[in-house]
């Protein structure tokens, strides 16, 4: 095996159509948008022969609390009857060239969150490799997806009852409006309702700027949507979604407190599941969700797909009430669908600045009440 970086768009983005385990954190577009985020980053490919079997998009990061190479939900592997790949093998070539970069850049560690599910094989491969588990996490480490190939009716079925109702609720209502735009214009509209959620839940706000070139990086290629959830014409919830292999992922959102009553973002996410649905989307993503609930009537919903009768008949519990996504777990798990349990985030050091970072973000975890 060999590692090569990857110039051309196609040759990565084909190798993504056989890859399952996937978000469009791995993405040529997200790799541009890094760049223009003035990110160095690398495009890597592992060869088999001729054979491309494994990616990783790498990003170096300069923040206050160290500098550091980053893979989000990656490396990408091939593993299938053609391909019996070694994810050992791969990750072993791709680590030794992150490290003689890291050397070169003057990094002090390198950050792998896969997108592989967590499970004892995959955790032993890390940590054979000399990683340990990163003090905070950088991406959805626990998702909440929705198989969206059924039909509309099997959909909704699917749906905890209360959902389903408030969705019908919404469709009656003439003065809820769910409108969709790619225009970066209306990312100005987004933003005033974005900011009071961030000053609500006490989470932390992207940059303005980030957002827009976000946006753009996608854009061009028709890959992202801002849904505007209107309440007698006044913008009342947002929502950004990129749509991306077949896969639609829910990114950023906001709604306004006044009419948390007004069953407006119920609708959004329908008529984004159905917008999905046009674009041939197989799963709607539904991004990160609380860590802690268990399913005190059925199964616990580890890595398991909940059929529709399961979903209308549990009763999930929460076994930390702290958690800021506890509410908007709740949300989200009422469409249906099944969690997603993936690796931590994995540090492999490379020099002892590295337990400055350590310190800094265990402070900024607990300071967070994650």
């Amino acid at each position: 095996m060999e590692i090569k970086e990857i110039k051309e768009k196609k040759i990565w983005e084909d190798f993504f159509v056989g890859i399952k385990e996937k978000t469009f954190l791995q993405s040529w577009d997200w790799g541009e948008f890094q760049i223009l985020q003035k990110s160095k980053i690398w495009r890597f490919g592992v060869y088999d022969d001729e054979n491309l079997v494994g990616v990783a998009l790498v990003a170096k990061v300069s923040a206050r609390r160290g500098t550091f190479l980053f893979v989000p939900h990656g490396p990408n592997i091939i593993s299938n009857f053609q391909f019996p790949i070694s994810k050992n093998k791969v990750l072993e070539i791709l680590l030794t060239k992150l490290k003689e970069i890291a050397q070169e850049e003057k990094a002090s560690f390198i950050r792998i969150a896969p997108f592989w599910e967590r499970d004892e094989n995959n955790i032993k491969i890390f940590k054979d490799l000399g990683f340990r588990q990163a003090p905070i996490h950088m991406h959805a480490e626990v998702t909440w997806e929705l198989d969206i190939s059924i039909t509309e009716e099997e959909l909704l079925a699917g749906m905890r009852k209360t959902t389903r109702y408030l969705i019908r609720q919404a469709q009656k209502n003439p003065d809820i409006q769910i409108v969709k735009s790619n225009n970066i214009d209306d990312l100005d509209k987004f933003i005033p309702v974005y900011l009071e959620t961030a000053k609500r839940h006490k989470f932390v706000v992207f940059p303005i700027k980030y957002l827009k070139n976000q946006f753009s990086a996608f854009n061009k290629d028709n890959q992202i949507q801002i849904f505007f959830g209107k309440y007698k014409g006044e913008i009342i919830s947002v929502a950004i979604f990129v749509f991306w292999q077949n896969i639609a992922f829910y990114h950023h959102s906001g709604s306004l407190t006044k009419y948390s009553k007004i069953p407006v973002n119920y609708l959004l996410h329908w008529e984004a599941i159905k917008e999905a649905k046009k674009m041939g989307c197989e799963i709607y993503n539904f991004w990160g969700i609380s860590p802690f609930f268990v399913d005190t009537k059925n199964v616990n919903p580890k890595s398991e797909i909940l059929n529709p009768k399961q979903i209308r008949n549990s009763k999930f519990k929460i076994l930390n009430k702290k958690h800021p996504w506890d509410g908007l777990t709740l949300f989200k798990m009422g469409f249906g669908g099944y969690r997603r349990e993936l690796i931590k985030t994995q540090d492999y050091i490379i020099s002892k600045k590295y337990w400055l970072t350590c310190l800094f973000e265990k402070l900024r975890k607990a300071k967070r009440g994650l």
